[in-house]
């Protein structure tokens, strides 16, 4: 009777490209020996746009709808870096009302980011049911997000140079704090299925482990730096917006492993509705964008009190222009650190935005 003969040499796997609506479009040539991967390439650029160069023919208000494509699940976190950049170039003053309402935008989003991670994180360990529990929760925030901007997942052209586009509607607030009622309990109920499920801990428990000094060279950020046992937030150290004025912790884990990312990730939920809680029944009257925001950048030679101001200009135009400079600026997004790095030239249209 023959033998069969067993190949020893690697063999070459080719994974994806995976569809947009997966875990990100990429793919994967991998080189196995049985069941160890032994190399690995990835080949990127799928979606790539160009955003770069896009937005160096763009003035800046009209830059804002195309950010939210850099990650679907953060467009609110994109749009708040875009403006930020300029205004902290210009040295514009946001006003109280609208931080708070950014804010507030913010940590909807956040949770909505980490929803979306949770559901597709479960799915790859087997738990199919929690994939569709997120959606449940995630729709009540395009609930708020349409009632507030016209528009729910992404495409939002919500945040604006100096505040933001328009107020909240009457019921909004109370339609917020409704959610936050209801999606609480929630997220007890999903601690109470997964965190200490047996199969669950067995599957995640010491797999992945990325140690502190391994986080810290890799320039890892997020819930990724924050569960290998760096506390480490940008809202605690930069301290933009408003976020000194809420009473919350930042979240981390020493374990390092997927577990850690879990529990990071789902406390930092917590954290979102109790910054929200706060938000709302602290939420100042006032302007909701810098009405003074077009006469600083006009310098002195503005005519504020001239009657066609009483009527009309007071927003800041497209034509607004960069002030000549170079700036970064970060801020805490869903997956971790999202930064620009802006050079003006004291035209419309920046030099770089990178």
């Amino acid at each position: 009777m023959a033998q069969i003969e067993t190949r020893t040499e690697p063999m070459v796997l080719n994974m994806g490209p995976h569809h947009p609506s997966m875990h990100g479009v990429l793919r994967l040539i991998v080189t196995l020996d049985g069941e160890d991967v032994i190399d690995c390439e990835p080949v990127l650029g799928y979606l790539h746009r160009g955003m770069e160069k896009i937005a160096e023919s763009r003035t800046n208000i009209m830059y804002v709808p195309y950010v939210s494509r850099w990650d679907y699940a953060a467009g609110m976190f994109n749009e708040a870096i875009t403006v930020n950049a300029p205004e902290q170039l210009a040295d514009i003053e946001v006003p109280k009302r609208a931080s708070y309402i950014r804010v507030i935008m913010l940590e909807l989003n956040r949770i909505a980011n980490h929803l979306l991670w949770l559901g597709p994180f479960l799915a790859d360990v087997g738990a199919q049911t929690p994939f569709f529990y997120i959606f449940r929760e995630r729709e009540m925030i395009y609930d708020l997000w349409e009632a507030a901007s016209g528009q729910r997942l992404i495409n939002n052209n919500y945040f604006r140079i100096g505040g933001v586009a328009v107020d909240l509607p009457y019921g909004w607030v109370d339609k917020c704090e409704d959610f936050c009622n209801y999606f609480e309990p929630k997220v007890d109920e999903y601690e109470k299925l997964i965190t200490n499920n047996p199969i669950f801990r067995r599957r995640v428990e010491g797999v992945g482990t990325i140690s502190r000094e391994e986080a810290l060279n890799w320039g890892l950020s997020g819930p990724m730096l924050r569960g290998s046992g760096v506390k480490w937030d940008l809202r605690k150290v930069d301290h933009y917006e408003c976020y000194d004025d809420f009473d919350w912790e930042v979240q981390w884990e020493t374990g390092g492993d997927c577990l850690a990312r879990y529990l990071v990730r789902i406390r930092e939920m917590r954290e979102s509705v109790k910054i929200i809680r706060q938000a709302l029944k602290g939420l100042p009257g006032g302007p909701y964008e810098n009405l003074e925001a077009k006469r600083m950048v006009e310098g002195k030679k503005s005519q504020w009190n001239d009657f066609d101001y009483q009527y009309m200009g007071k927003k800041i135009p497209p034509t607004w222009k960069i002030p000549a400079g170079e700036h970064y600026v970060r801020l805490e997004s869903g997956k971790g650190e999202l930064g620009i790095f802006i050079v003006g030239n004291d035209n419309v249209f920046p030099w770089r935005w990178k």
